[in-house]
C-alpha cells in the first residue's frame, strides 16, 4: 500500500515539476534594456542652456555613438599638431576649457575635448572609474588616435591618471593633472555633496514633485550672473539622468581611493621615462592645495606648478597661466 501511495504521489507531482523546469529553462528572463537619459540637446532652444553652452561652443563638434549612448566631442587645431586630450571635471562639462582649448589650438596643438554629461547621453549605470576610462578609450579609437597627451582638471585628472595606467599604449607618456581628485579624504567632501549623493536623497530628488520644484526654480531665474552655476541648475532640473550621474560619481567614481593608481602611474612614469605635470591653486577650496604634495609624493617624477591665489576653477580664472604651462610642458616632452 505504501508503495502504491508513493507512486500516486509521484504521478501527481512529476508533471508539475516537469512544467516548472520547462518554464525556467525555456523562458529565461529578458535582459534589462539600458536606460539612456537625454542630454542638453533635448531641451528647447529657448532654454538658457543654449545661450550659456550651445552645442557648437567649440568648432569641430560631432557626435559618436557608443554602447552607452551618444558622446559629444570637439576637435580643434591643426590636424598635424601634437595631440592633447582635455578631460573636464565632475559637474561642469567642457565649458571649463572655454579659454584653454582654443588657445592651445592656436599654439599648434590638435586638441580633443568631450563631454560626459552636457551634450552626451547619461546612461543609467554606475559611474565608476571603469566607465570613464572606457568611454575615453572608445572615443580615441573612434577618431583614430593611436596616442595622445592627457590633461585633466579635478575629477578629470583622476580619470587621466587611471586611463594612463589602464591604457598606457594609448598615452604618449605625458600627463598633466590640475587640482586633481582621486585621493580626497571623505572629510574634505562637503556635507552637502555627501548628503545629496546618498541613496535616500537620490530617491527624493528623482521624485516628480521634487523635479517640478527644481524646474520651477530654474525657469524663474531671470539672470545669468554665474554661467557655471546656472548650467548646473538647468541640468539638475531638466535632465533626469544628471543628478544620479553626479551622485554615483561622488559615491563610486574617481574621487577617492585612487592612491594605488597614482602610485602605479609614478612607477610607470619612472620606468618609461615619461613626464607628469601637476598644477594647483593655493586657494583651492574644493581640493585643498595640500593634496598637491600628496600627489607629487605618489608621482615623484612630476613637476609641481603652484598658482598663487588660484581657486579650483583655475582654467577659468588663470587660463593664460594654464595654457603657457601646458604648452611648454607638452612641447618639452615632444
Amino acid at each position: 500500500m505504501a508503495s502504491s501511495a508513493a507512486l500516486q504521489c509521484l504521478v501527481l507531482v512529476l508533471p508539475a515539476v516537469v512544467i516548472v523546469l520547462y518554464v525556467l529553462t525555456a523562458f529565461p528572463h529578458t535582459p534589462e534594456s539600458l536606460v539612456l537619459h537625454p542630454s542638453l540637446s533635448s531641451l528647447p532652444h529657448d532654454c538658457r542652456s543654449w545661450q550659456i553652452y550651445p552645442d557648437d561652443f567649440f568648432d569641430g563638434g560631432a557626435y559618436a555613438s557608443f554602447p552607452l549612448g551618444r558622446v559629444r566631442y570637439w576637435l580643434l587645431g591643426p590636424q598635424d599638431g601634437s595631440r592633447v586630450v582635455l578631460i573636464h571635471g565632475l559637474s561642469v562639462p567642457s565649458i571649463i576649457w572655454q579659454d584653454v582649448a582654443p588657445q592651445l589650438a592656436l599654439k599648434g596643438f590638435r586638441v580633443l575635448t568631450s563631454t560626459d554629461g552636457g551634450y552626451s547621453d547619461a546612461p543609467q549605470t554606475t559611474y565608476d572609474v571603469s566607465l570613464y576610462v572606457t568611454q575615453l578609450a572608445l572615443l580615441l579609437q573612434y577618431i583614430g588616435w593611436e596616442k595622445a597627451n592627457l590633461a585633466g582638471i579635478s575629477m578629470g585628472g583622476a580619470v587621466a591618471a587611471a586611463f594612463a595606467v589602464q591604457f598606457p599604449h594609448l598615452v604618449t607618456g605625458s600627463i598633466a593633472l590640475m587640482a586633481t581628485t582621486g585621493i580626497v579624504d571623505p572629510g574634505d567632501l562637503s556635507r552637502t555633496s555627501r548628503f545629496l549623493s546618498s541613496p535616500l536623497m537620490q530617491i527624493i530628488t528623482s521624485s516628480s514633485p521634487f523635479r517640478l520644484y527644481l524646474k520651477h526654480l530654474a525657469n524663474n531665474e531671470t539672470s545669468i550672473d554665474d554661467p557655471f552655476s546656472e548650467l548646473i541648475r538647468i541640468q539638475s532640473a531638466h535632465l533626469p539622468g544628471y543628478n544620479p550621474a553626479i551622485a554615483s560619481s561622488i559615491r563610486d567614481g574617481p574621487i577617492r581611493n585612487l592612491a594605488p593608481v597614482f602610485a602605479q602611474l609614478g612607477r610607470q612614469t619612472r620606468k618609461s621615462g615619461g613626464s607628469a605635470l601637476i598644477i594647483w591653486g593655493t586657494d583651492d577650496g574644493v581640493v585643498p592645495y595640500r593634496y598637491a604634495k600628496r600627489v607629487q609624493t605618489l608621482i615623484p617624477e612630476a613637476q609641481l606648478v603652484t598658482l598663487q591665489g588660484a581657486k579650483h576653477d583655475l582654467t577659468v580664472t588663470h587660463p593664460e597661466d594654464v595654457v603657457n604651462h601646458l604648452s611648454a610642458f607638452f612641447k618639452e616632452v615632444g
